[in-house]
């Protein structure tokens, strides 16, 4: 099996908390993601808890860079595709999901 397949499964999951914060971090930690990630995205928008009350999680993917260190967090939809966009918090890479 290729790391290409293995990499469309999710790594792991975050509060919606955790996942803002990642992504902030991102943006103050490489200059011009946020704006890009604002030219290429449309906004999450107020999660809503599930069915059962419990909160709202997101998923997160390993990052396919040489390292595999990064963690890929949702930081907006994608405007031309129908996909999650996602910011790389290692690397500062963009990718969708």
């Amino acid at each position: 099996m290729s790391s290409n397949v293995s990499q469309s499964y999710p790594y792991s999951s975050e509060t919606e908390p955790e996942r803002a914060a990642a992504v902030e971090a991102a943006f103050a930690m490489f200059e011009g993601l946020k704006a890009k990630v604002a030219a290429e995205t449309t906004p999450l928008g107020d999660p809503e808890p599930e069915d059962n009350g419990a909160p709202p999680r997101w998923w997160v993917w390993v990052c396919p860079k040489d390292d595999f260190k990064g963690r890929l967090h949702t930081a907006g939809y994608a405007l031309e595709k129908h996909s999650l966009y996602t910011v790389c918090d290692t690397h500062g890479d963009t990718f969708l999901r």
